[in-house]
C-alpha cells in the first residue's frame, strides 16, 4: 500500500476536522477544568474512526467507483479489499480503545453508536437516499456532544447544541448534492438518492435549502446568546461560503457543479470549524 493510496482512502483532512470537533465540543460544554490527555484520547477517537468510516465507504463502493471515480485506491487496485478491510478494522479498533482509556462508559457507548451509524450508512442506508444523508450528517454533530461527554462539561449547553445543529445541517445538504455527481454509479448499486429520484434540479434546490439553514442556525447564537467577538464576526466568512454554494448549486444543477460544490463545502465547514473554536473560547 503505498502512502498515497493510504492517504486517499483514510481522507485524513476529513478525520482531522473531526477530531478537532470533538475538541471544540469539549470546550464549548464549559467543563470545570480541561483534561489534556482527554482531549488527545478524544481527538483520537473521532479521527481514527471517522477513518474507519472513510475506509468501509470505499469497501462498499467499489462497483460504484469504478463508473464514477475509477482511479480511487480500491477500483485502481492501489489498496486490495483485503488490506482496506484490514485498515479498517484497525480504525476502528484504535478509536474505541482510545474512548475506553478515558474509563467513561458514556464516551464508550457515543464512540460505538458512531461507529455502528458509519458501518449502517455503508451496508444499507445509504441506499435510500435522503435517510442514509441524514445519518452521515449526525456523525458531523457527534463529535461536539462527545466532546462535552468526555469533558465532564454540560452537554445541553446551547452554543454547543447550536454548533451540532449547524454542522448537521450543512453536512445534509452536502451530501444531498454530493449525491447529484454519483448518479450514474448509484445506479448500479441500486442507490435511490434524491437525485436520481427526483432529478438534479429538486436535489439541487434540497442542498441548498440545507445550505441556507445551515446559515440560520449559525446566526440564531448571535441573537439567543453571549458569544465571542471572534464567533460574531467570523461566523460571517463561511456564511458566505454556504450562500454562494447555495446559489452556486441552483444556478447551475449540474454533475460537474455538484463535485464542485462537494469539494467546496468541505473547505466551508473548515472554516466553520475554525470559527467555532474561537467560539469555545
Amino acid at each position: 500500500m503505498s502512502l498515497r493510496a493510504f492517504v486517499s482512502i483514510l481522507r485524513p483532512i476529513n478525520c482531522s476536522m473531526i477530531g478537532f470537533a470533538v475538541i471544540v465540543g469539549a470546550f464549548v460544554s464549559k467543563p470545570a477544568a480541561i483534561d489534556a490527555a482527554a482531549l488527545l484520547l478524544g481527538f483520537v477517537t473521532g479521527f481514527a474512526i471517522c477513518g474507519y468510516s472513510m475506509v468501509i465507504n470505499d469497501y462498499y463502493d467499489i462497483e460504484v467507483d469504478r463508473v464514477n471515480q475509477p482511479d480511487r485506491p480500491l477500483p485502481s487496485g492501489a489498496i486490495t479489499l483485503r488490506g482496506a478491510l484490514g485498515l479498517a478494522v484497525a480504525m476502528l479498533a484504535i478509536g474505541v480503545l482510545a474512548s475506553i482509556v478515558l474509563l467513561n462508559w458514556a464516551a464508550v457507548a457515543v464512540a460505538l453508536l458512531y461507529a455502528f451509524l458509519s458501518w449502517l450508512y455503508n451496508h444499507r442506508a445509504k441506499k435510500y437516499g435522503l435517510p442514509g444523508n441524514l445519518i452521515v450528517a449526525s456523525s458531523l454533530a457527534i463529535p461536539f456532544i462527545y466532546g462535552g461527554i468526555i469533558s465532564g462539561g454540560s452537554v445541553t449547553s446551547s452554543l454547543l447544541l447550536f454548533m451540532a445543529g449547524t454542522a448537521f445541517l450543512s453536512g445534509v445538504g452536502r451530501e444531498v448534492v454530493k449525491a447529484m455527481a454519483d448518479v450514474m454509479g448509484d445506479e448500479k448499486r441500486g442507490i435511490r438518492s434524491f437525485a436520481r429520484v427526483h432529478g438534479l434540479k429538486q436535489a439541487a434546490a434540497l442542498g441548498a435549502g440545507f445550505f441556507l439553514a445551515s446559515v440560520v442556525s449559525s446566526l440564531l447564537p448571535l441573537l439567543l446568546l453571549s458569544v465571542s467577538l471572534f464567533y460574531r464576526f467570523g461566523v460571517i466568512i463561511p456564511d458566505l461560503v454556504f450562500i454562494y454554494l447555495a446559489y452556486a448549486i441552483l444556478s447551475r444543477p449540474t454533475a460537474d457543479r455538484a463535485l464542485r460544490v462537494k469539494k467546496q463545502a468541505l473547505l466551508g465547514m473548515l472554516i466553520g470549524l475554525i470559527v467555532f473554536i474561537g467560539g469555545a473560547f
